[in-house]
């Protein structure tokens, strides 16, 4: 006996149920309670930033490698972060609609994408060029027009692209440079996951006149951006 075929709308329905798991299993009990966060997870498609390999895995609670190579997209930090670990940092980034943002680690665009459907207008900073025409074409697809992405190393002098409302540093630091720190406007927020394995915490520096206001509300690992300063192991 024949087993009938999915139909386009019985694939559909998977897709969207998956997306509405991943919402409601991982992302909500995470803490991430903002509606229009939660909007955004809904109407941005994931899976339609993540490698054609990996799709199946768009929903899951894993990391997913933005490189052919798995150990060579871990050792560069070319990772698509979880969904809930995302959604979280956006949700503390809490972009405006009138926010110019700045983002560095432009993997997939997928926080790109999220990030233009809230701000204004976002410079997202990728260093490997396969990954900036990827990102590309994935925004363009998905019919998001403000987000500049531009091959860049984003550990190098950026005041000539400042100032910015909100930079969100998708991938981790040892520390928040101060570099950084000069670009943001008054109110601005920056939004990075700081320190070494195995204890990393979540960091979002609020700039108020000439001090920062600091705050580390909760602790994720995730891999590490290049050619930041790592400290010394030095050791006498």
């Amino acid at each position: 006996m024949n087993m009938p075929l999915n139909t386009p709308a019985d694939t559909t329905n998977l897709v969207e149920q998956a997306r509405f798991n991943m919402i409601e299993q991982q992302i909500r009990p995470w803490r991430v309670l903002a509606e229009d966060v939660l909007d955004l997870m809904t109407e941005v498609r994931r899976e339609e930033f993540a490698p054609v390999a990996y799709r199946s895995m768009a929903f899951m609670d894993i990391e997913i490698p933005l490189n052919a190579s798995v150990e060579e997209a871990e050792r560069t930090g070319q990772m698509m972060l979880p969904p809930r670990v995302e959604a979280r940092m956006l949700q503390d980034a809490a972009v405006k609609s009138t926010d110019r943002v700045l983002e560095i680690g432009t993997g997939s665009g997928y926080m790109a994408a999220l990030l233009g459907r809230s701000g204004s207008q976002v410079l997202s900073l990728e260093i490997n060029a396969d990954l900036v025409e990827f990102a590309k074409e994935n925004l363009s697809s998905a019919g998001i027009t403000n987000v500049d992405v531009r091959m860049a190393d984003g550990s190098r002098d950026l005041s000539a692209d400042g100032p910015f409302d909100v930079i969100m540093v998708s991938g981790s630091i040892a520390e928040v440079p101060k570099n950084l720190l000069a670009l943001l406007t008054e109110g601005g927020r920056l939004v990075a996951v700081v320190g070494q394995e195995p204890m990393m915490r979540t960091t979002v520096v609020t700039r108020k006149g000439s001090s920062f206001e600091v705050k580390e509300p909760w602790d994720i690992v995730v891999p590490r951006l290049l050619n930041f300063p790592e400290p010394s192991a030095f050791k006498f």
